[in-house]
């Protein structure tokens, strides 16, 4: 534990309904329509085995890292999980991926304890997860009308690409950052 008496570390695989309830607070989220590719709708009808599956991967997996924040309760407040993505095949987006890279997704802090650090903390773990595979590059996409967002991750080190792209809730500007 840190002297705040924050916690951040890898999902462990038994921990759905914890990603579950942070996953779906996530989608409640004001910013949400333009920063996650699912609605609270869709994610809230999946199946119990569709997180389990999940938490598994997050925990497990060479090719996901799912990270989670706690509070000095014990309570979920945070989440970023890296994707490994691999030359040769093609993003999210359908677009071809040219290095490797660690794509980080999925990321939320509750409003309640923005501003306290969890954002870093959570982009250097997964980030070290990444570097302990060999990946030297990491990557995100925010939305053009998300500057809470932008602004977080520049302070964190990511810049622009100059790569943008449109999804269906609109343009997307991807921002890079050396591990």
């Amino acid at each position: 534990m840190s002297a705040d008496g924050y916690v951040v570390r890898r999902m462990r695989a038994d921990e759905w309904r914890q990603a579950k309830e942070l996953r779906l607070a996530a989608l409640l989220d004001p910013a949400a329509p333009v920063a996650f590719l699912e609605t609270h709708d869709d994610a809230a009808a999946r199946p119990d085995l569709f997180w389990q599956d999940r938490a598994l991967g997050n925990a497990t997996s060479d090719a996901v890292c799912g990270v989670v924040a706690l509070d000095p309760d014990g309570r979920w407040v945070g989440t970023a999980t890296g994707l490994v993505e691999e030359p040769g095949t093609t993003d999210f987006a359908g677009l071809p991926v040219e290095r490797r890279q660690v794509h980080l997704v999925g990321v939320f802090v509750r409003p309640e304890h923005r501003g306290t650090g969890l954002l870093a903390r959570m982009f250097d773990e997964v980030q070290d997860w990444a570097r302990g595979l060999g990946v030297s590059t990491a990557r995100l996409c925010v939305h053009v009308r998300n500057p809470r967002a932008q602004a977080a991750y520049r302070r964190y080190g990511f810049t622009p690409s100059g790569e943008r792209f449109v999804l269906d809730a609109g343009e997307e500007l991807e921002m890079v950052r050396p591990l």
